[in-house]
């Protein structure tokens, strides 16, 4: 059936109005347009900001009815089908990693829509005034912010203390200790007498030599450095020295008894000498085991440390030879051992954490801090953060990372 349109131009809107009209009424007439297509198609975002990961609903008007569309974000496109009145929802997440002012587009025909979405970096929490102190080692170390921001915010805080590891070939690393201060932490620098990864067998680093003077010019400059940046640093020289898996062990690599009390006294005093108050000396035994080194044989002295410290993970069921341990029964004889040999010392837990293998990692996790905090002389703890022989991270699981903030926060009082 044929359809006629009156149109009423006003003279004033002239030839340019007249053929637009025209060319509208013709369109309509044949069905190329629809009164929906004719209106502006528009989009909403629900919520209009938050973090990358977001999902943001999208809402449309003014699409042609009925139709098959896409919105796309980023590289993600998810489709819908709009309604009969020319509308749609669609569900779709902000692509992790985003940043900044994010294009959420729709189409549907020749129909397009945009809106932005702002994508808002979640702050982060400052650091703990309780008196256990909560620390930390990353995979990337204290230039990594994004992997130290994501710790902080699963534990309801920030480390106050970062753990870092310099072999024998380094020099002392003052941008780590910039990036440290930066966070309002103190570094625990383990500095480790080997070429890393080289083996128990390194005769250059044999003790003897490193007390012989070998490296007096290495252990001055680093002295000298480490003055000059000026400001506090913990650091845990030849650490675990009561193993047999490091070079600097005694029975291993040439090393006799006596070796490594000699060595540090050296070390200390060298460093020392060099105008370096603002050392804290770290003095860090593995937890003893069966067939470990006896810690007293090598206290190398209350005038050569500041902090005594322990080293100690519950591997769980994870290997063959493990199994269990409560915080309480993986640490007590150290902790008795560290009072014995060096009483009056603070304590610091060098490095800890739990397989999720064989027990209960977030009940695990809230036993260690309680008791910890419990115990006065023990003034900090460092969770090592890595997937390494197992998953040792605090986000292991959601219930360990779940009880790991808990009982920070319970700490806090």
């Amino acid at each position: 059936m044929f359809m006629s349109y009156r149109l009423h131009v006003p003279p004033t809107r002239g030839i340019a109005s007249v053929v637009a009209a025209v060319g509208l009424a013709v369109a309509l007439m044949f069905g190329a347009v629809t009164p929906a297509d004719a209106a502006t198609a528009a989009i909403t975002l629900s919520p209009t900001s938050g973090p990358s990961g977001t999902s943001v609903t999208v809402s449309g008007t003014g699409f042609k009815a009925s139709t098959t569309g896409s919105v796309t974000v980023g590289t993600t496109t998810a489709s819908f089908t709009s309604t009969s009145t020319g509308t749609f929802k669609k569900a779709v997440t902000i692509t992790s990693g985003a940043a900044g002012k994010v294009t959420v587009t729709a189409k549907a025909g020749n129909t397009t829509a945009s809106a932005l979405f702002t994508v808002t970096v979640p702050s982060v929490p400052p650091v703990s005034s309780a008196a256990l102190r909560f620390g930390v080692a990353n995979p990337g170390g204290p230039l990594a912010t994004s992997e130290l921001d994501s710790i902080a915010r699963t534990a309801g805080e920030s480390p106050s203390i970062l753990l870092l590891y310099k072999d024998f070939t380094q020099s002392a690393p003052i941008t780590d200790l910039n990036a440290v201060a930066a966070r309002g932490a103190t570094p625990l620098l383990t500095w480790e007498p080997w070429v890393a990864g080289g083996g128990v067998d390194q005769p250059a680093y044999a003790l003897d030599r490193i007390t012989a003077g070998d490296f007096d010019g290495y252990l001055q400059q680093w002295g000298r450095d480490l003055a000059a940046w000026g400001k506090p640093v913990m650091l845990r020289f030849a650490h675990e020295m009561n193993g047999n898996w490091y070079p600097w062990a005694e029975g291993v690599n040439g090393n006799s008894a006596g070796d490594y009390v000699a060595a540090w006294q050296h070390v200390v005093t060298v460093v020392k000498a060099t105008g370096a108050s603002n050392v804290n000396w770290v003095w860090s035994p593995n937890v003893p085991y069966t067939g470990s080194t006896d810690v007293a044989g090598l206290f190398p002295g209350a005038a050569y440390l500041d902090t005594a410290a322990l080293d100690g993970y519950n591997w769980g069921t994870s290997q063959a030879w493990s199994n269990w341990q409560s915080p309480t029964q993986l640490f007590a004889d150290g902790l008795g051992q560290m009072r014995s040999v060096a009483p009056g010392k603070p304590i610091l837990i060098a490095e800890t954490a739990s397989s999720e293998v064989g027990g209960s990692k977030a009940a695990w996790n809230s036993d260690l801090v309680s008791s910890f905090a419990a115990q006065p002389d023990i003034m900090g703890f460092v969770w090592f953060n890595l997937n390494k022989e197992v998953d040792w991270r605090i986000e292991s699981s959601t219930t360990s990372a779940s009880a790991f903030a808990a009982a920070l926060q319970a700490r806090r009082g």
